[in-house]
Order: C-alpha cells, then sequence, then structure tokens
C-alpha cells in the first residue's frame, strides 16, 4: 500500500495534488510520501515481532535522502552502509552509531579509520584480507572493531544477473567452504571482535526460497563455528525482499518472510540484523515527469518526457519495469513508446507500453520510483541533478535541490595552459 491516489481525478501524494509540485518544484522531480515510509517501517518492524533480539538497519544506498533517512531513524531503524558517506549521512539524520553496520567489499582504510572513530556497531568483513586490514587499523588506535565475517552462500536468488549478491562467481563474500578456516584465522586477531556472521544473496527477490536456503547454511555453519570453539552471538540475513512493481503483481509478504525468519533461526540464540531498503522506500516514492511531445512512430508514438536514464537509470540498467500512469487521466487510453530526451537509445523507459493517453504538457508518474531512484542518478548529456520532495500530509518541502548543469561546469576548472 502507498498513498498516491486519485482525488477528484488527480493524482495526490498523501493529501498534495502532483500539479501543486510540479508548479513550485519543476519537473523533473522524485516525490516521496513520509506515511507510506512509517507505514512499510512499521509493517517490517511488526513481521519480526517472532524475533526476540533485533537491529532493523535501512539500506541506505537504496535511499540516502536526509530527510528519508531521518524519518526511517525516528521509527527505531537503524542504518547499512556500504560508503563513508553513507555512514555520514546517517549520522547526521540522527542514526546513533551503534546502530550503523558498514558492509561492502572495497572499504579503504581511511573509510575503515573514520568508522572506528565513529563508533560504528559493526563492520561486515568481506574478505580475509579486509579483516586483516581492519585488525591492524583498529589494533593502532587501541580500538576493538565490532565484526561479522559475510558469508558467500553460493545460493542463486533467482534475481537479475546485475543485483545477485550470493552465487559463487558473485564479488561479496567468503565462499562458504573456506569460512570455517577464515573465520579461525581472523578470530585471533587484535584490534577485531568477530563475533558473527552475515549473508545477502541479491536485491528484489520474489520467492523466499533461496533466502531460506541461504539462512539453512548459514545456521548449520553457525553450529559448526561453536563446535570449533568460536563465541556466534550476532548474524546478519542482509535484505533483498522484493516489491511488487506491476500492477497485480504478488511477491512474499513481511509477514512472511518474518514467519520464516523466526521458524528458521528459533534455535540460533543470537541477535538477527536485517538490512531492508527497496522493500521500505521502493512504493514510497515516484518520478513525477512532464510529457514534452507526442512523435509518430512507425508503430507506436513516442511520448518524450522531461525525465531520462540520468534521472531513473533502472531501465536502462536492468530492463527494470516501472508503472507508468498520466497525473490526470482523461479516460482513454493508448499504446506507446515511453522515452526520455538523452541521446542514446537506452534511455527508453518503456517499448509498446499500454499506458493512459498522453498530450505534450501532460503530467505522468513512475511508480515505485523511492529507491535506487535519485540515489543513482548521474549528469549525463550535462543535464542537471533531479529535485527531491517529501510529502507530509497536506505540506511539501523540497528535501534535495534541483541542481542545475551550470552549478556542475561551475565546479570544473581549465588549466593555465589552455587559457
Amino acid at each position: 500500500m502507498d498513498h498516491f491516489t486519485y482525488q477528484d481525478g488527480v493524482m495526490h501524494a498523501e493529501d498534495v495534488p502532483l500539479p501543486l509540485i510540479a508548479e513550485q518544484v519543476g519537473t523533473p522531480v522524485y516525490v516521496y510520501s513520509r506515511a507510506t515510509l512509517e507505514r512499510h517501517a512499521r509493517v517490517f518492524r511488526e513481521a519480526l515481532e517472532g524475533v526476540p533480539d533485533k537491529l532493523i538497519a535501512f539500506a541506505v544506498k537504496s535511499n540516502p535522502n536526509l530527510a528519508v533517512l531521518k524519518v526511517l531513524g525516528r521509527q527505531g531503524m537503524g542504518a547499512d552502509v556500504v560508503s563513508v558517506g553513507e555512514m555520514r549521512r546517517a549520522l547526521a539524520a540522527g542514526i546513533a552509531p551503534e546502530m550503523i553496520v558498514f558492509s561492502g567489499v572495497g572499504k579503504t582504510a581511511a573509510e575503515m579509520a573514520a568508522a572506528l572513530e565513529a563508533g560504528i556497531g559493526q563492520f561486515n568483513i568481506e574478505s580475509e584480507e579486509e579483516g586483516v586490514e581492519l585488525a591492524a587499523i583498529a589494533a593502532a588506535r587501541g580500538l576493538t572493531a565490532q565484526c561479522t565475517l559475510r558469508i558467500n552462500p553460493d545460493v542463486d536468488a533467482g534475481t537479475h544477473d546485475k543485483i545477485s549478491t550470493g552465487k559463487a562467481d558473485n564479488k561479496f563474500g567468503v565462499p562458504i567452504s573456506e569460512a570455517g578456516q577464515i573465520f579461525g584465522a581472523l578470530s585471533r586477531l587484535a584490534g577485531i571482535n568477530l563475533r558473527g556472521v552475515a549473508v545477502h544473496i541479491g536485491s528484489q527477490l520474489a520467492d523466499l526460497a533461496p533466502l531460506e536456503t541461504a539462512f539453512a547454511k548459514l545456521g548449520t555453519l553457525v553450529e559448526a563455528l561453536r563446535g570449533a570453539g568460536h563465541t556466534i552471538t550476532h548474524v546478519d540475513l542482509g535484505g533483498g525482499l522484493g516489491v511488487p512493481y506491476r500492477v497485480g503483481e504478488v511477491l512474499p509478504a513481511p509477514a512472511e518472510y518474518g514467519a520464516m525468519v523466526a521458524r528458521v533461526t528459533r534455535d540460533w540464540g543470537v541477535k538477527l540484523i536485517f538490512e531492508p531498503g527497496r522493500v521500505i522506500a521502493g512504493n514510497a516514492g515516484v518520478l513525477l515527469t512532464r510529457v514534452v511531445r507526442v512523435k509518430r512512430g512507425i508503430n507506436d508514438p513516442f511520448v518524450i518526457v522531461d525525465a531520462a536514464m540520468n534521472d531513473l537509470a533502472r531501465p536502462a540498467l536492468y530492463g527494470a519495469y516501472h508503472h507508468f500512469e498520466a497525473v490526470v487521466p482523461r479516460g482513454a487510453g493508448m499504446r506507446a513508446n515511453i522515452v526520455g530526451p538523452i541521446c542514446e537509445t537506452g534511455d527508453t523507459f518503456a517499448m509498446g507500453r499500454e499506458c493512459d493517453l498522453l498530450e505534450a504538457g501532460d503530467l505522468a508518474v513512475f511508480r515505485t520510483a523511492g529507491a535506487y531512484g535519485a540515489t543513482m542518478a548521474s549528469s549525463y548529456n550535462s543535464r542537471g541533478f533531479v529535485a527531491e520532495v517529501l510529502v507530509d500530509g497536506d505540506r511539501f518541502a523540497v528535501v534535495a535541490d534541483r541542481i542545475e548543469a551550470g552549478a556542475i561546469m561551475d565546479a570544473e576548472r581549465v588549466p593555465e595552459w589552455l587559457a
């Protein structure tokens, strides 16, 4: 459920008509609903009521906007970060450092040092080499890093190859076949307290079976590590639960996921950590765009909108589907190719899509754009960065300014020898 609905024939975000946002902020613009963010956070938390000891750490990479993080932090969420920049955003949003988990395969020495100084709650170590480096950095400062070892369980999540993270040939974690040896080696190092294991097999998962398979493997590993004399107190189960992008699409509900987790982990005796991202933010946002013109095509007309692949990259990157609909529908439909203005054939949101009848100047939205939307934007074709708005009931605020192309150019320098 989200809070983007039609009132008197006009799409609203909560109680704000989208044409008002377009008029005052311009297009394209991301629009987020506070009520939806809060509802999704609550639903996910309630789904895990069967888990007695847990930390829910929002995956900042999915939507790092400070206002979004502030909303979720007030819902009791921590933060899963993959860069020092994301860590600083989480801290700036008021999320306590002990509720921050640092994941990612390429943590630099400077990032690890900054996270140690900030006092974050946990590092998810992705390799033996990283663990050795982190231990040395921490020991040199007289600190102890709280850590888990990320395991690659060699489980196919059944999702798009570019967002799969748990197969043997993916770059994440250590092979489960080598986990015992690596855990033993790292656990002897001063500077780190290796207190558990972590797993994350992919994003936009439409089936709980691969997750359950991975969790079962992790449970067997926990038992083996304890049998080898190690103390295991924390297990990070990652995120990845999918959301419906298509009308009528049915995916596992958080309650089903929570029931499975409670059943599989009931005898582990650990604190469980979760890293939801898309399932919290995805349907809490839309990308509001305006039709530039409708161009006659050989088969179907091209509806050219002012949003582009630099604003919403997922369709170009993954062939991802985003439902597209008019803000003020006319009651008639059309079949069209939905494209942006960028000089790339890849700047195509949909081909042969059945949609509302649209004309130049009309407003439309790409749904389910609250996750992996603005955060993946670029300035390709010397376009500026898209603005972001947060709605709260009948009021709204710009929570990320539109960065015009000229401001980006102002940050560039021509050397004297080219002047």
